[in-house]
């Protein structure tokens, strides 16, 4: 017996592991540089939520949410060019608990001073143990590290779907249009923001 092995015993045993099963290549889903998120929600109230909207349609990312029956708003019914479905109620608490619950996670942004809507939003988010961020737009910080800080827990928590929410138009003016420049940074990947 020459070699160890006798004729005739058939091929040489083969020690390396055994194959797994195998997998296909995972395919990425293409998303902009910088933004894990995939879909923006929100109530559709004039003010933060509106501009979560806006910027969410400016950038073609899908966005909608719940919004109270009737698409009711401060500033009238709720343009149909938002994506939104009405609750069963008037109460916009409910489109509020619906929001956070549908979502990876809140964030909230302010212009210096909470709402009591806003606190309600935070107070859902808490109950429902679901990832909350809360954003100052007044904060000097809201230029450039404020854009890095939502990213890295955006992507901490993965959160794909990002409910979006803060004052409406009338307890903080201008709240949309400074909402809507942090957004639009936001989505497209770049947090250094105007000078």
């Amino acid at each position: 017996m020459r070699g160890g092995r006798r004729r005739g015993a058939g091929p040489a045993p083969d020690f390396r592991a055994p194959p797994g099963p195998r997998r296909a290549p995972a395919r990425r889903r293409r998303r902009r540089p910088g933004a894990p998120l995939a879909r923006l929600v929100s109530g559709g109230q004039a003010g933060v939520d509106r501009a979560a909207l806006d910027a969410a349609l400016a950038h073609g990312l899908a966005c909608g949410g719940w919004c109270p029956r009737g698409r009711a708003a401060e500033d009238g019914p709720i343009d149909h060019r938002y994506p939104l479905r009405p609750t069963a109620g008037a109460d916009p608490g409910e489109r509020t608990r619906l929001n956070v619950r549908d979502s990876d996670g809140t964030l909230i942004l302010l212009d210096g001073a909470w709402d009591d809507g806003t606190r309600f939003t935070w107070n859902i988010a808490a109950a429902l143990g679901r990832p909350l961020l809360v954003m100052d737009l007044a904060a000097p910080e809201a230029r450039s590290r404020a854009l890095l800080r939502v990213l890295a827990w955006a992507r901490r928590h993965r959160v794909a779907t990002l409910n979006v929410a803060g004052p409406r138009e009338s307890a903080s003016p201008g709240i949309h249009a400074r909402a809507r420049d942090f957004l639009d940074r936001l989505l497209s990947g770049d947090p250094r923001g105007p000078a």
